[in-house]
């Protein structure tokens, strides 16, 4: 039997024996994708909070993305737990005394808002169904199911006057007010977990939480524009078939017109962001090299040496420069964009891959090296779960979930209540 960490680790000079990668794919995964569920809050919070109008529609759409996100932001660690069962005491005994331990306690608070905020937001078009439902005659079984799962989500109350629409305006701004630090603690907490373990060089810095929060709200803003194009481009699809056959009132061009609107006003608070984004990890950098505390060199053999195309190619290069200037260049058209976002999710993705693997890839020795060979063909559970397939099967669980929770909560098509 083989120790964890054995199957992927490759070791150069002088390691000591029990020194492997242990912390593989799945940890890099777990901060990115907890930061996709804050960055996707935040967004929709710009409209529930400050009032930008002209983000209405891609903040339900975020609403509800974030909603999908969020068990997700526990898969990774309970696919690299040996033990996984043991996952759920987390919940069972939340407290402060640990770092991990707390998840318990913010992750279940972050998602009661934002399951109330959705109640709140969609709790008209949930009574209207409700009621449409239980009127039907003749009823099928699947109607007769909808019926009972729509009923259930009123939870009793069916009240849709305007001055009850008005109360669920007021809770919705209040609940998303509350969920803007609650979300950034979330992901922030995983950057305290890294910047307070002082035994590595690497991450033992006060800016990592600031970093993780500010990657965050980029790599979420970045990933709900994707989805946002790619369903609008489905959507456009679909009506220039239906509008064919006469099915549909709203032509291509319409929602050409709609989609490009959003993506215009969403590309700068992302472009806003991304600029902070850059200079906390820059400044972060430039600290580093100047402060030059005793660890410096076997860190400076590392960000400019072993993973200097990993960092400074990569991340900020790829990840971050070419994306800026793609934004910033006038006339942003929806492919360019496209681009851009996917440019923009693979830097946050590769600062947490640097953060991650690059904290562990110098010995305790100060004079060897450790390489993570990322599994590609799993000959085993454990290569499935901390490789290739095992990355992409967490990467595509939230697709799914925002798939089946547009079932009930669509974000296209509805009148809000507010």
């Amino acid at each position: 039997m083989y120790v964890h960490g054995e199957a992927w680790t490759i070791k150069e000079l002088f390691v000591l024996p029990n020194e492997y990668i242990y912390w593989s794919i799945q940890i890099v995964m777990y901060p990115f994708m907890t930061g996709l569920v804050a960055g996707a809050f935040v967004l929709s919070s710009l409209y529930h909070v400050f009032g930008i109008k002209q983000l209405k529609e891609m903040a339900r759409f975020a609403l509800v993305f974030s909603f999908a996100l969020l068990p997700v932001a526990m898969l990774p660690l309970q696919m690299h737990l040996q033990q996984p069962q043991r996952g759920i005491e987390v919940f069972m005994t939340p407290h402060f005394t640990s770092a991990i331990a707390a998840f318990g306690i913010v992750f279940s608070t972050y998602g009661a808002i934002v399951a109330s905020e959705i109640w709140f937001v969609y709790r008209k078009h949930l009574v209207r169904t409700a009621l449409a439902l239980r009127n039907r005659a003749n009823k099928r079984i699947s109607e007769k199911i909808q019926s009972l799962i729509f009923n259930a989500l009123t939870l009793g109350v069916y009240d849709i006057s305007e001055r009850a629409l008005h109360q669920d305006e007021k809770a919705v701004k209040v609940l998303a007010g509350i969920g803007i630090p609650v979300a950034c603690f979330l992901h922030g907490y995983a950057g305290f977990i890294f910047g307070s373990v002082k035994a590595n060089a690497l991450w033992m810095t006060p800016l990592m939480p600031v970093i993780f929060i500010m990657s965050a709200i980029v790599s979420g803003i970045a990933l709900c524009m994707l989805t946002y194009i790619v369903v609008m481009e489905i959507r456009k699809f679909l009506a220039a078939r239906k509008n064919a056959a006469r099915l549909t009132h709203q032509t291509k061009e319409e929602i050409k017109g709609i989609e490009i609107n959003v993506i215009k006003m969403t590309a700068k608070y992302l472009l806003f962001f991304l600029i902070f984004a850059i200079s906390l990890e820059l400044l972060d950098l430039i600290f580093r090299g100047y402060t030059a505390v005793k660890t410096w060199d076997i860190l400076r053999s590392v960000i400019y040496g072993k993973d200097f195309t990993d960092i400074f190619i990569l991340q900020y290069g790829v990840g971050n420069l070419l994306p800026f200037i793609l934004f910033l260049l006038p006339g942003l058209t929806v492919r360019r964009t496209l681009i851009g976002v996917i440019l923009v999710l693979f830097g946050v993705f590769m600062m947490r891959w640097n953060v991650v693997i690059g904290g562990q890839s110098f010995s305790l020795t100060f004079a060897g090296f450790m390489h993570y060979h990322l599994p590609i063909i799993p000959d085993s559970i454990e290569t499935f779960k901390e490789g290739l397939f095992g990355a992409l099967l967490v990467f595509a669980t939230p697709f799914v979930l925002f798939w089946i929770l547009n079932k009930v909560f669509p974000v296209f098509g509805i009148e809000e209540s507010h």
